[in-house]
């Protein structure tokens, strides 16, 4: 089955119009004799009408439209594969120079996410996570992160799938804040009415805490925040994800505190992701600890049952330990929900984004 994109004759002194927020189209068309006005009108062509061919722009001028198909093109990277699990969930794989990023759409009965990743493997290194053990590529464009969402909305349509993607969440490959420019420009293009409008509590963004850059989030834009924290005290974070021996918890969670302050997105209060490690982390004595060191942050905390890859000697909580965990935050007053693990089948759960996954349902896009 082809899926074909209108490409125009890309050449490296062209820019990728998915490559600039509304700011920066502007400054752009400006710089071409064009109105700022311009900017949204072309937003509108590629946003909500997925029009990738300036010819079909009737309300731009033609003087524009030729200065715009020698100066610029509109490419999102085609899917190479789709991958689709028994629950619904729906991999897609695409490619550039041979290097693989990983989407996941999760349909649900009020709402359907759609995962996306912000780097091509991830530096972090975390012990828990397939990604981080496949190793670190490089950083995503804006136009490679925007073209996730572009990608997924127009498969959607294609499929005859009505239901709008109505969350989006930076929880797929990569840590977003050691790519922190090229993810606000595309948090600006997700945001924004004349891009994908969508709401700021729509949009997560999950880190690690990379302090220094969640410290200047602070002051470029407002999302709804996850900390990617996974233990209760610093000797088994220490353990398990190597980069809390630059940025320990102490200084993660001031930072994370700061940003919910100054943050409309995240009124309800920040999300805290915790994997559920059978032995490491899963304690009853892990959960008081947990409830004490979060005691001063409004925060809801995401427990999220391990999903397994090859190579990892790691074990899931099993389910009784889970609920026993979630009831100890419960009844220290803390919103404690344990994940649905959705995707296993098809390697597209949480920790479990590699390209060189085996043997899943698959039809591939030649």
């Amino acid at each position: 089955m082809k899926k074909n994109i209108n490409i125009f004759n890309i050449s490296t002194s062209k820019i990728n119009l998915l490559d600039l927020n509304r700011q920066d189209l502007r400054c752009f068309l400006i710089s071409l004799g064009a109105k700022s006005f311009c900017a949204e009108q072309i937003m509108y062509w590629i946003y909500h009408d997925y029009c990738n061919d300036f010819k079909k722009m009737f309300n731009i001028s033609i003087k524009i439209r030729n200065q715009l198909y020698e100066k610029s093109y509109i490419f999102a990277a085609k899917f190479i594969e789709e991958r689709v699990s028994c629950d619904g969930t729906i991999k897609w794989i695409t490619s550039i120079n041979n290097q693989k990023i990983e989407t996941v759409y999760i349909p649900e009965k009020k709402r359907s996410t759609l995962c996306i990743s912000s780097q091509i493997g991830c530096p972090l290194q975390c012990h828990f996570c397939a990604t981080g053990k496949e190793g670190f590529q490089r950083n995503l464009k804006v136009s490679e992160i925007i073209a996730q969402i572009w990608q997924a909305n127009k498969m959607l349509k294609e499929k005859n799938i009505t239901k709008n993607i109505t969350n989006i969440v930076f929880m797929g490959m990569g840590e977003p804040l050691l790519n922190l420019k090229n993810v606000v420009s595309a948090l600006k293009i997700i945001l924004d009415e004349y891009g994908f409008g969508l709401s700021k509590r729509r949009v997560t963004l999950s880190t690690s805490g990379i302090v220094p850059a969640l410290d200047k989030l602070n002051s470029m834009i407002d999302v709804s925040l996850a900390i990617s924290l996974h233990a209760p005290n610093n000797y088994i974070r220490n353990m398990i994800m190597p980069i809390n021996r630059k940025y320990n918890i102490d200084s993660v969670l001031k930072s994370a505190f700061k940003y919910f302050k100054s943050s409309n997105a995240n009124r309800g209060g920040v999300t805290i992701e915790y994997v559920m490690l059978d032995g490491i982390n899963d304690s009853n004595k892990n959960a008081q600890e947990l409830a004490f060191l979060l005691r001063k942050i409004p925060s809801k905390i995401n427990l999220i049952p391990w999903n397994s890859f090859v190579g990892s000697s790691f074990l899931c909580s099993d389910i009784n330990r889970i609920n026993i965990f979630a009831n100890i935050l419960r009844k220290k007053g803390f919103t404690a929900m344990i994940r649905k693990n959705r995707g296993q089948d098809i390697h597209a759960a949480c920790g479990q984004l590699t390209s060189g996954m085996k043997n899943s349902l698959k039809k591939k896009f030649v």
